[in-house]
Parts: C-alpha cells; structure tokens; sequence
C-alpha cells in the first residue's frame, strides 16, 4: 500500500526534473530555469541551471511584499545577558539592506566573499542575508575560534571584508574576539580591507586597526542596497568542516538549489507552517544554524529563534521547557548532546512540570548517532513524535528522516527512519555491490544528489572528487557504515573510521555506545578502538553517570562489561571501561572519539579547534593512564 512519502520517494528517483521542478514553484525568480538538471559535468551536477534568484529576496522582501511585514521574524533569547528581543520582517529587512549597503559602499559586489565571525546574536543572521543580498558568498567561522584556524579560512576564502562582534559569551566566560580576529589577520596572507564590529556592552572591542568600522555607525549612515539578482547555481555560502589533512574543507552551497530543498524540507521533513515558531539550538557556525537558524525557517515564512544559552546552566536543566512553552515553539531541532545533559542533571524530568508545552508537536534530533535510551526518554516526557534525523554539512539538510508533512512511521529507536525523498540511499559491501537487508556495509548515495547538497570545495574540485565521489562510482560517499533493514529503515552505526577490526572481526563502536547507553546509571558514552599486539584492536569505553549515582563505580563498570557480553557477544572483546565527569565535545556536540583514540595509543594530536573546552583532554588522559593507557601522553599533544 503506498502513502504520500512512498510516492514523493520513487517519484523523486525516477523523474528527480520533474519531482524538483514542481517543488522549485514555492521559490521566487527573477528568470525561470532553462534546464532543472544539468548532468553534463559529473559528478558535478547543477540544478536550475540559467535562472536568477535572490536568496536574501525569498527569505525577508518577498513575506514583506505578502503583507507579512508586522510577524516576527527572529526571536532572539540570550539566558546569559538577561536580554529578549524580537525582530519583524519590516525591521529584519530594514537592518538587513542598510548593513548590505554598508558593504556596497566599501566595494563588496557579486561573487566578493564576507566572512563572519559572530557570536549567538541576531546580528549573525543579519550578516549572513546582508552578504547574500549582495549576490556574495559569506563564510560564517564559529566565534572565539583559533586565530591560527582562523587565518587558514581568511586565506582559503580571501574575504574582502570581515563582520564580527567584540565578545562571545560561553556560559560565565566573556570572549573578546577583537584581539583573536587582530591575530589571526596579522598571522595571514590575504588582509581584508575592511572589519566591520558590532560592539556588544559585556566587553568593547578597542577600534585600532586601518580599516576597523562601527558596525551600527556604518549602518546608520547607509544606503539601503537592493537585492542582487544572481544565478541559481551562484555559491550562497562557503562552510568549512575540518579536513584529514589539517587543510579545511570548504563546503560550497549554491542559492537556487539551496533554497527549494530548504522549502520544500520545512513543510515535508518537519511540518512547519508560515508563522509557526521553529527552533534549531545549534550555533549559526555550524551547517545547522546556516540551514535552520538563518534560512530554512525564514524561507517558510516562519519565526526562526537565536538563544545564546545552554540547555543546561543557564539557568537549569529546564532552559529548553521555558523556551518553548515561553514562545509557543511547534518543535525543536537539537543535539542528542543537549537531552543526555537534560537526562543526566533531571533524571525525572521533574522541571518539565512547571511549563505548558501544550503547542510542541514534534522534537528533532541530530548531529551525534541518538541512543534509543535517550529518545524513549524524551519520547516518555514529551508525548510527542521524537525524529531522529541523520545529515551532514555536505548534504546541507536531512538525508534520512521521519518526514512528518508526509507520512508518520513508527519510530524504531536506533534509526533515523527512511531515506528522504531526493536521496537515493544504498548500503554497499567491501566490493561495491548492494548488502542484503540488516547487513552493515558502506552508506552511499546514487547521484545525481538532490537539490541543496554540495555543489564542489571552494577552489578545489578535485579534491571533492577524491573525497565523496572516487571510492564508489556512481555514488557520494558518506564515510559513514550502517545498514537498511527489511522494513525501509536505515541505521547509521558509525563512521566508516569507527569501524574497529578486533581479531578479524569488523565491530562498530556505536553499537557498542547503544548497550553502554541502555545502563539505567548511564547518561553519556563513548567506545573508541585502541591499538593491541594480540588483536589489532580492542574496545575502550567512557562512561557518566546521572546525577545522583551512588553506586561504586567498580560495580557499574562491572554491570556494563556484561552487558556488551550479553548483547554482543564476547566476540566484542569489550572489558575496559572507565568512569568520566565529562567528554571532549565539539561546539555543536559532536564527541571527539578520534582525538580520544591518539591519547590512548600515545599518537601526536592536534588540539581540535571545535573543541568546546580543551581542559577535559588532560581529564581524559588521566582517566585512560588509570586504566593502563595514554602512559607518554605528556609528550603527545603538539
């Protein structure tokens, strides 16, 4: 029996033109495409190629024009300064076209790129539809960032100009991002010729430097500038996403592409509506915040949400209850991350009790694999469909998913559901041809791509083709292992690289996670393979506990080695474990398994520049020296 998701999938595989061509109506062009797919460079393929659009066009002027102008655009909660605002369309485009002619008037044309670099403030937003309105390319570099990172993204991107605000705020700490920004230009080759810096009360940026301007003076004096026609296949945006060779990958994102995967993903993946509150708690430096912060929602016509908080901390473990019921959210998009922090500190979710969550329909997850254990939970205390989703910033949005605007599945807790339609996903053995149902082999998609994924690497094609498209062609590499079962669902069980050989025998670490998360003590893991003479690998698992947890640690470790046991079998291998307060996370909540890895084999590592704080690397070395690992580590970190 086929239903509105099983249609729009096999249409969107055997008539991709004809599927894209009818969603790519919702979007306004200035000229309609002369062709909807253009295979003639593969990989390389274009969508809408010969149209002209504007994506700073469709996201503000095109609501104001529909008399939309008085809804609010960007709800922006900032636990951490005590400040709430809300800003409406009219006035989104009147701060968006005065910072856009502020750009114009220090020479910023089509194709020029602005990079960002921004703290959690709607002025992040403005900048990135300012550069976009111009018809040029912004790259947003997470705020508080390395200097050294930084100066390899300036150097990669040639910025004519650089927007910034003087300090960040993570939790009680005060960045100032002036003095990193000053270093990082002094330290690289290319020199933009203008910074422009929005001042922020908690710390003021001392104005130095030729070429340093006051962002709201600069605004204030400006000619509002008009939108930009530019074409479909024109990049919106750069995205750099850290690369194996210490070289950064730079993400390219087209604007016409871009925009209709987006609409169409805001009504079908997760079943928004124009005026509808949608919150992504991620960061605008991450393709989340690029996708579902700035554009996706605004594209809708919806209210998009920038809260410069914590899900935990700022106040309590019920930040995200009050956010919601506070604002009348129709559903949240967040990291697996944030709810085991939620999980760990409220156990109970006794928090939960004080708000209204009445209007919530639906919470998203994604970003890290989802433990059933953390979605029965959320599932438990929502009484709403809790989706896991499963993308990467190379897709740009949601490759497998439980498209609720088009047909509600069972959750099975574990998956991300069925592959999105536009999304040809196949699981591939060590010989290129198709596993069977419930069998782990490589994750690929059959090109062409859909709408919305990567157009190439900024300035470097054929390393885009040695990375996603070499190794199976035909197909984008996700680098990423799991399996599709006999029902449609798809399991992503690790990145390809987590897969541990253990005596010949191919183990995935995320497996293994899933039985540690099971544990009613657990509230986060993690299982990284280490180097061992006898089997080439072996497991090595991180454990913490929730709040309140009395039991000898010795005993819960006990407890969770016989478990693997159980429910893996020995074959697993699996008897070290180690209690930790806390993991090495990334900024938006990724666990840094592979530096865990080189600090217990004593390997060189580079200190990540995602990290969100780099003291729990020595917190980690000291746990893996008590059992027996990390004995040089001392030596290790450059």
């Amino acid at each position: 029996m086929t239903n509105a998701y099983q249609q729009a999938y096999e249409k969107s595989l055997k008539d991709p033109e004809g599927f894209w061509g009818e969603a790519a109506k919702e979007i306004h062009w200035y000229k309609t495409w002369d062709k909807v797919l253009d295979d003639s460079k593969k990989p390389f393929y274009r969508w809408f190629v010969g149209a002209e659009t504007n994506t700073c066009y469709n996201a503000i002027d095109r609501h104001v024009e529909q008399g939309r102008g008085a809804q609010t655009a960007i709800i922006y909660d900032s636990p951490v300064t005590n400040t709430k605002r809300k800003i409406s369309y009219d006035e989104l485009k009147d701060q968006v076209s005065r910072l856009a002619g502020a750009m114009a008037a220090l020479g910023v044309t089509k194709g020029d790129r602005v990079l960002l670099y921004m703290p959690m403030i709607p002025e992040a937003v403005v900048g990135m539809l300012a550069t976009a309105r111009l018809g040029a390319i912004h790259s947003v570099v997470f705020g508080g960032f390395a200097p050294t990172e930084l100066a390899t993204r300036i150097n990669d991107a040639k910025p004519k100009v650089i927007l910034s605000a003087s300090c960040g705020i993570e939790g009680s700490r005060v960045i100032a991002y002036k003095p990193l920004l000053d270093e990082a230009i002094e330290i690289s080759e290319h020199k933009p010729g203008n910074t422009i810096m929005y001042q922020r009360p908690q710390s003021a940026a001392v104005m130095d430097k030729a070429g340093d301007l006051d962002w709201t003076e600069v605004c204030a004096k400006a000619k509002p500038a008009d939108c930009v026609p530019v074409l479909a296949t024109d990049p919106l945006y750069i995205l750099y996403t850290s690369g194996t060779t210490g070289q950064p990958k730079g993400v390219v994102r087209d604007n016409g592409g871009h925009m209709v995967a987006l609409m169409w993903s805001m009504k079908y993946v997760y079943d928004i509506k124009p005026g509808e509150v949608f919150w992504a708690a991620s960061d605008v430096g991450w393709v989340v915040g690029h996708s579902y912060i700035c554009y996706a929602p605004l594209l809708n016509g919806s209210t998009t949400v920038v809260y410069e908080g914590k899900p935990v901390g700022t106040p309590d473990a019920g930040a995200f209850w009050r956010m919601i019921s506070e604002y009348k959210m129709a559903a949240l998009f967040t990291a697996p991350t944030a709810f085991r922090a939620i999980k760990r500190e409220d156990p109970n979710a006794e928090l939960l009790k004080k708000y209204d969550l009445s209007g919530f329909r639906a919470l998203f997850l994604a970003g890290e694999r989802s433990d059933p254990d953390t979605i029965n939970w959320a599932v438990n205390h929502l009484k709403v469909p809790v989706v896991d989703h499963w993308w990467q910033t190379e897709t740009g949005w949601a490759i497998a998913a439980n498209c609720l605007g088009l047909h509600e599945f069972p959750i099975k807790p574990g998956s991300p559901t069925k592959p999105v339609p536009g999304w040809g996903l196949e699981v591939l053995d060590e010989g290129h041809q198709p596993c069977e149902a419930g069998k782990v082999g490589s994750l690929v998609v059959r090109l062409p791509l859909p709408p919305g994924a990567l157009l190439t690497l900024w300035n470097a094609d054929q390393r885009c083709v040695d990375s996603y498209y070499s190794e199976f062609p035909g197909c984008y590499k996700t680098a990423d292992a799991g399996m599709i079962d006999e029902d449609g669902y798809a399991y992503i069980m690790s990145r390809t690289d987590d897969i541990i050989n253990v005596a010949g025998h191919r183990l995935s670490t995320g497996g293994m996670e899933e039985v540690l998360a099971s544990h009613p003590d657990v509230a986060e893991c993690a299982v990284i393979g280490v180097a061992d003479q006898l089997k080439g690998q072996l497991p090595l698992g991180f454990i913490c506990l929730k709040a309140g947890v009395t039991k000898p640690h010795d005993q819960v470790i006990a407890e969770v080695v016989k478990l693997v046991r159980e429910k893996i079998g020995p074959v697993a291998a699996f008897k070290t474990c180690t209690v930790v307060n806390r993991l090495p996370k990334t900024r938006s909540g990724k666990i840094l398994r592979g530096t865990m890895q080189k600090i217990a084999d004593n390997q060189d590592f580079k200190m990540p520049a995602t990290i969100d704080d780099p003291s729990i690397l020595d917190e980690i070395g000291e746990s893996l020296e008590s059992v027996g690992y990390a004995k040089a580590r001392k030596d290790a970190v450059e």
